[in-house]
């Protein structure tokens, strides 16, 4: 029996919207090329993810396994420390989010995906430029052949995330972030991590670049993220490279003396893009093969899962009935990408706030404010208007809400007092 829909990609992404298209009443065919590199970025999550993982009931189960995440703490060369907590998005949020063993995670996806009913063929499926008006794009021959299909599923959709295998065969264009960087990351025994509460994850702005610190089950996750040109300067290989920054950096050196990597090194690029178009006659494309946005403020998965939950609540609410709708289907679509876009405008901007060094500049405003003015009516208001807006721009529940988001430019405009300029905190592009 034919599926309704093909899904090229199982990962985060394309399982995530099969569960939700199963549940629906669609027949969904996922292609998995059942390759899995022992690590991942995306192992912090935001807690806009906690609704999602509730909605598939897989919540307990990736609690078992995971790290609960109650915040987290931001570390400057100059010494200012930032801690945010997710405590004040209660009533729009959980108050907490995990930090996960992403094979685990994306495995626990696909078994959740199984047991509602999807099915998956083991093959990494081609796909070619369609044979007529109402297939832009569709699956080769042979990808046809691999999963005993006899004719064309009635719609594609690109999950396959960074290859972005849609954009490729149309030649779509994306616009590219302004940041050139690269990240090494590892997983790590008796790395010194003694912050408080258990969970947080340590962002770290280092002499050049920043880093990562994501504690896990039994282990550290450690990344640094440089331009690729300083990375150059650190050596030839990951490991070097990574090796290089934990020795030298002086905000890790210390707690780095002593650590015992357990996994390779793994490399990550391409930090920001978003695709021209996302969807097109017969095809769309969800995840980050429409788009994906900075490990800064760790929105990555979330994205994924959040452009799963798009496409649903917009174009297959309704059921299987939609797909014999091309109309609807590409209304629906639009609707979807264009909140989609919005998602990661707002992640961007919000993102730039930190690594531009405002962030920390408002910080160092409220606190020297607070302190000279200690007892004045309104001070203290002020600090926790402030610090309840950013912390759940960063946490996925005001990220998109404008009167947030303007709330940090006006602040940042108009009312930087007695503190180190943004330029000062920024996080360099380059030695």
């Amino acid at each position: 029996m034919n599926p309704d829909l093909a899904i090229v990609g199982a990962g985060p992404a394309g399982c995530t919207l099969a569960c939700l298209l199963t549940q629906r009443g669609f027949k969904v065919l996922v292609y998995d090329d059942a390759k899995r590199p022992e690590l991942l970025v995306g192992e912090s999550l935001v807690p806009a993810t906690v609704p999602v993982m509730r909605r598939l009931g897989i919540e307990e189960r990736v609690a078992a396994f995971s790290q609960y995440k109650p915040g987290v703490s931001f570390l400057h060369r100059h010494g200012t420390r930032i801690d945010f907590n997710f405590g004040p998005i209660a009533g729009a949020l959980p108050t907490y989010a995990y930090n996960i063993p992403r094979p685990q995670f994306d495995d626990l996806l696909k078994t959740r995906a199984e047991e509602l009913g999807v099915s998956f063929v083991t093959h990494r499926a081609e796909l070619v430029k369609g044979d007529n008006a109402d297939r832009e794009l569709q699956l080769s021959t042979a990808s046809l052949a691999a999963a005993g299909l006899t004719d064309h599923p009635k719609f594609v959709i690109d999950a396959t995330g960074r290859a972005r295998h849609s954009a490729r065969v149309l030649g779509i264009g994306a616009d590219k972030g302004e940041r050139a960087d690269v990240a090494y990351f590892a997983h790590f025994e008796n790395f010194h991590h003694d912050f408080e509460p258990q969970g947080q994850v340590v962002i770290t702005i280092l002499d050049h670049g920043w880093s990562w610190r994501i504690p896990l089950p039994g282990r550290l996750s450690v990344g640094i993220v440089v331009h690729k040109d300083a990375a150059r300067t650190y050596g030839d290989t990951p490991e070097e490279r990574l090796d290089h920054a934990l020795r030298t950096e002086p905000m890790l050196k210390e707690h780095a003396e002593g650590a015992r990597r357990i996994t390779p090194v793994m490399t990550y690029t391409n930090y920001q893009l978003i695709s021209e178009r996302g969807h097109g006659p017969g095809w769309a494309a969800c995840g980050d093969a429409f788009g994906f946005v900075d490990p800064m403020l760790s929105p990555g998965l979330f994205m994924a899962l959040e452009s799963a939950r798009l496409m649903d609540e917009h174009v297959f609410a309704k059921g299987p009935a939609v797909l014999d709708s091309p109309a609807a289907m590409s209304a629906g679509f639009a609707a979807a990408e264009l909140e989609l876009r919005d998602w990661h405008r707002s992640w961007r901007d919000l993102i730039r706030h930190f690594y531009d060094g405002g962030i920390f500049s408002l910080y160092e405003t409220g606190t020297n404010f607070s302190k000279r003015f200690a007892g004045w009516p309104g001070i203290g208001w002020l600090e926790r208007h402030m610090t309840r807006h950013i912390a759940s721009m960063a946490s996925g529940a005001f990220t998109r809400r404008r009167y947030s988001q303007e709330l940090v430019k006006f602040m940042r405009k108009h009312m930087l007092r007695e503190c180190r300029a943004p330029e000062e905190y920024a996080v360099r592009p380059q030695i």
